[in-house]
């Protein structure tokens, strides 16, 4: 069994089915994409996975203990953090106040203590300005602290949904180089992600979502090579 498994998940706001039978795998230790149109169903699919969404039907399963059914923060104590598209920081409040909500559910001051020096060691703009307001941070500034937000509950699976959004290339590096480095750490790396040139090589494995359900899946370089995602995702045509 997978360390995570989603299977034949349904999910839907009222009447309209925003999931249609999205299944996939994460191995631990891996970093698994999923790629896919604007509205194709990966920030629902992640939503669902972390307890902020209910399934209408199908299986979530995280080593070995089914979690569809559990509340959010129950989830979020077994391991699985999420650090959402769009940041949702707290904008008027300190980068030391914005990373101790990540570590809400924990009670060891000193294991919060050290966390934090870690992500100001990986981050060293947020420890230089660790009691500056978050909404005065550029938009790389605020991806790496909900990146370390998301790090102060300690995942065994992290989640990141469209990290790279609105950066510039070169802070677009320097967050998939953190990726990179987190995997190596043994940290489980669940990412959602329109730059699917990036995603796909910095991946293990990965999945195509294309209206609600899964259509491809494959090695990062499997997909790479693949004429259909070169073609849908990738911005090559293919020669006739």
């Amino acid at each position: 069994m997978s360390f995570l498994e989603v299977r034949d998940l349904v999910v839907a706001y009222g009447a309209i089915q925003a999931v249609r039978g999205v299944t996939f795998s994460v191995e631990e230790g891996q970093v698994v994409s999923l790629i896919g149109s604007n509205g194709a169903g990966k920030t629902t699919t992640l939503r669902t996975v972390s307890g902020l969404l209910r399934p209408v039907s199908g299986e979530i399963v995280l080593d070995g203990t089914p979690i569809h059914a559990l509340p959010a923060h129950k989830i979020l104590g077994m391991g699985v953090a999420h650090s959402p598209e769009g940041r949702r920081l707290f904008a008027r409040m300190t980068v030391e106040e914005n990373l101790r909500l990540g570590a809400y559910t924990r009670d060891d001051e000193d294991g919060i203590l050290s966390d934090m020096d870690r992500i100001f060691d990986m981050f060293p703009v947020l420890g230089e300005r660790r009691r500056n307001k978050a909404g005065l941070f550029s938009g790389g500034e605020q991806q790496m602290l909900a990146i370390g937000r998301a790090l102060m509950s300690r995942p065994k699976l992290l989640m990141l949904d469209e990290p790279s959004m609105g950066l510039s290339p070169i802070m677009t590096q320097k967050i998939f180089a953190t990726v990179k480095e987190l995997q190596s750490e043994g940290t489980t790396v669940l990412l959602v992600e329109q730059n699917a040139l990036s995603a796909l090589a910095l991946s293990d494995h990965a999945y195509v979502i294309d209206l609600g359900r899964t259509t491809l899946s494959g090695t990062g370089r499997e997909l790479l090579a693949d004429p259909r995602v070169q073609e849908a995702y990738l911005g090559e045509g293919v020669a006739s």
